[in-house]
Order: C-alpha cells, then structure tokens, then sequence
C-alpha cells in the first residue's frame, strides 16, 4: 500500500489527521482567497500606471474571475485522474507562477495573463475543502470544520488589504502579487506530509474517463460572451445583444451537452441530476445572487473609498481590517450554529444584514466620520459571516456520497459565475452612473456627484440582496438534517 494514500497518513496521524489535512487545504485556499481580493486596492494605481479606463482595467478583476469559474468545473475530472495530492499541489505552482508573473510584469497583457493564471488555479483548489469536510467528519463536526476553515480563510482576505495597501503605497502596485508565494511555498511542505495521493473517497487515483474539453469550451465562450455583452450593453451597441444571445445560446449547448455525455456514460463536466435534490436546486439559486452581490462589492468598496471618498489605498486597508476580523470571529461561531439550526435561518439572516450594509452605505458623506464606514462594512462582514459556513453544507448534505465532488464544483462554479457577473455590473453601472451625473473617473478629485453614483451602486446591490433573501427562504421547506455519511 502507498505511504501516501488515504488509510496509511489516517493510521500514521491518528484522530487528529482530518484536522492536519483541513490544515493543509486551508493555506492554499488563503493563498487563493487572497489573489483573488487583494488586487482590488490596487485597481486606481493600475488604472493610473497604464493609462487605462475603468471599463479595461476591471478585466484584472474580471479575467481572473473568469478562469476561476470555468476551471472550478474540472475538479471532480483532476481528483479522479491525479489524486488529491498532484491536483492540490499543481495548483499551487501555477497560483504562485502567476504571482512572480504579476509582480515582475511591465505590460499590462502580462498582468492580465497573470491573473488568468491565478484564476485557474483558485477555481481548481476552491471546491476542495467542501469536499473533504463532508467526506472526513462527522456530522456533528462538519459544522465546525467549515466554521474553522472558513475563519482561517477570511483572515487572509482580512489582512490582505491592509498589508497590501501598505505595500502599493510603499513599493507600488507590483508588489502585491509577491504576497502569495510563501503561502504556496508553505502550502507544498503541507500537502506533501499530509495531504493524500488518493482520489475522492480514498480510493486509487486513476485513468478515467477523458476530461470534456468541448463541455469546458462551451462554459468558457459563454462567460466571455455574457461578460463582454455586459459591458457592450453599457454603450448600447447592437453587439451587446448578439453576445447575451450567445451566452444563452451557450448555455442551452452545456446543458444538452451534459445531458448527453451522461446518457453515454461519460463523465460531464456538471452532472444534472444534483438538481434533481431541491435543496441543492435553491442552494445553488442563492449562491449565484448571493456572489454577484458578494464579488461586486468586493470590487466596488475599495474602489468606493479611494476614489468616491478620497483615501490611500493603505488607509482602505486599515479600514477594512475590522470589518475582516468580526467575518472570521462570525464564521466560527456560525460554523457552530450549522450543525443545529435550519439553513434558510442562518442565510436569510445572513442576506438581510448584508443588504442592511449596503442601504446604509448612502448616509456616509466627504465630511461623515469613518468610525460610521466601518460600522455599515462590520455589519455587512458579520451577514456573510452567517452566510459562508451554512450554504454549502445546507444545500450537499442531501447528496449521496458519490455526487458531492460534483456537487460542491458545481455550486462553487454557480457562486463564481454569480461574482464573474457582478464585478462586471459594478463597474458598468458605477461608469454609467459617474456619466450620468456629469462626473469621470479619470477625474482623481472627489465630488458629490460622484459620490451619488456610488451610492446608487449600492443601492443596486442592496436589492440584489432582497432577491437573494426571498430565493433563501424558499429553502425552509427543503431543509434537511440528515447530511450525507462521511466517509471513513
């Protein structure tokens, strides 16, 4: 038997081996979680340093979310194919490939290339830990778990900014991209002590079924195509609409594609009958409002504070550093809560605060304290911290145990197309609003009138929220308590 496989580190570590391997898988989520969010505070200076619009520079945030969604779909295929360990570890080479990239590029094609980069591997490693949280505990611990590892997860996206603002106003906006190759360096000692060269289950990894390169084609043509018919809808020109066509047209091809890989009894990239369970059915409906509202105002915040309200980009950081600390305390005590109270509670709330965050955000003015800023980001951090460790677990414990890498890929692609979609609907409605009120973002000055574009930004995504909530609650005659059986 392989040194390396599943019951061999279970035997070699005892009981608390599921938490060493949580361990491990969390690092390079915090690696992941943190490329995808750090830049955010350096948008301006990236936009400044190449001459660029906020419609072009936004494709740093964009491409990168782009590659993760798609690519979040082959992880099902690289588990079974390369086993955990291979899969977890390629993934971190190339996030940290993309890093050095970034932060050693002078053009910005190759900042773009970069975060594609980065995007490929986030979207592989993200679906992952759902995996082995539902497959390696208990019942009664799986709440637990994902409250712990999301909590150790937030914490980068909490810190990073602030040490990212720090290094964009000292070193500029290159070197932010450096952050994340220690954790990558830490992350493969990690993976290779405790992480297991099995595939899901802790079988063997091995020759399976062909990866669906023409279902990842389509996924991918879609995306581009609803995000750039997104962006061309803006200036209302007839390609805008030929786009969304194609988008649509696109997505009815993945589905009948799937359907048909699966009736041949080839692996699809998504396997349709998860949607056969209800839960999974509305949970995955939430998860795609919820991450357009959750990854647009990732992006507009930051954006919000240095050029609607004037700040550096490393007093953005400080600001947004308790806001970080009360979303990791949250999630681990929701993670708690998981275990004994329904999902559509803890989400609900958890999108009522969350749009109670952005409602508020209107009454902060050029002259209002910031103690008032960082209470409305607070109350937003504490709503998703209700929602994070709650949603996945809610909607995949009704999941037979051989769907749940499906399922969790699936979900997690959902979420990420949901943000894909929502970064691109800040950006567009933020430089339609500046317009409207007479204002320009290449225009560094602050104004009311641009502060009143962003305030209906917000607006936006406070009512983004609302149909989130009401999507949430249909959840109640859905939930379950019986969560799928661990595997040993």
């Amino acid at each position: 038997m392989s040194t390396s496989g599943l019951a061999a580190l279970q035997e070699r570590h005892g009981a608390r081996y599921r938490w060493l391997l949580l361990l491990s898988l969390m690092v390079g989520t915090m690696a992941s979680s943190m490329s995808s969010t750090i830049v955010n505070v350096a948008i301006p200076d990236i936009s400044h340093y190449f001459t660029l619009g906020q419609e072009r520079v936004q494709w740093v945030t964009s491409g990168f979310m782009i590659a993760m969604t798609v690519s979040m779909l082959t992880t099902p295929w690289l588990l079974g194919r390369f086993g955990y360990r291979k899969t977890y570890a390629g993934t971190m080479l190339l996030l940290m490939g993309g890093g050095l990239l970034g932060g050693f590029s002078s053009r910005f094609d190759l900042v773009l290339v970069a975060r594609f980069a980065e995007g490929l591997a986030a979207g592989v490693v993200q679906p992952i830990p759902a995996i082995v949280i539902l497959r390696a505990f208990e019942q009664r611990e799986q709440g637990r778990a994902s409250g712990l590892f999301g909590m150790g997860v937030v914490l980068a996206p909490a810190l990073g900014p602030s040490i990212g603002g720090l290094l964009v106003d000292l070193f500029g906006w290159r070197s932010i991209f450096f952050l994340v190759v220690p954790f990558c360096l830490l992350s493969l000692w990690l993976a290779w002590k405790f992480v297991p060269d099995s595939a899901p289950g802790g079988v063997a990894a091995q020759r399976g079924n062909r990866l669906d390169w023409l279902g990842l084609a389509i996924a991918g043509a879609g995306t581009l195509c609803l995000l750039n018919g997104l962006v061309e809808l803006h200036g209302g020109a007839a390609s805008a609409y030929v786009l969304l066509a194609a988008a649509a047209a696109a997505l009815v091809g993945f589905l009948l594609w799937q359907r048909r890989r699966k009736a041949v009894g080839a692996e699809p990239l998504m396997d349709l009958s998860l949607f056969e369970h209800r839960t999974f059915t509305m949970g995955s409906i939430v998860a795609f409002i919820y991450g357009t509202a959750l990854f647009g105002s990732t992006y507009l915040l930051p954006v919000y504070m240095q050029l609607g309200l004037g700040l550096s980009a490393s007093y953005v950081g400080t600001i947004l550093m308790p806001a970080g600390l009360v979303l990791a305390a949250t999630i681990a005590l929701v993670g708690r809560l998981a275990d004994k109270h329904p999902t559509h509670i803890l989400v609900t709330t958890g999108l009522a605060l969350l749009a109670a965050s952005f409602a508020l955000m209107p009454t902060i003015g050029i002259g209002t304290g910031l103690w008032l800023l960082v209470a409305w980001a607070v109350l937003g951090r504490i709503g998703l911290g209700f929602i994070l460790p709650s949603l996945n677990l809610g909607s995949m414990r009704s999941l037979e145990r051989s769907l749940i890498p499906q399922g969790s890929s699936t979900i997690n692609f959902l979420r990420m197309l949901g943000g894909a979609t929502g970064v691109s609907l800040c950006a567009i409605v933020l430089e339609w609003r500046i317009a409207a009120h007479g204002d320009s973002l290449a225009n560094r000055a602050t104004s009311p009138a641009r502060l009143a574009a962003f305030n209906e930004s917000f607006w936006m995504l406070a009512v983004i929220c609302a149909i989130a909530m009401a999507a949430a609650w249909r959840l109640r005659a859905n939930d379950t308590t019986a969560p799928a059986q661990a595997a040993k």
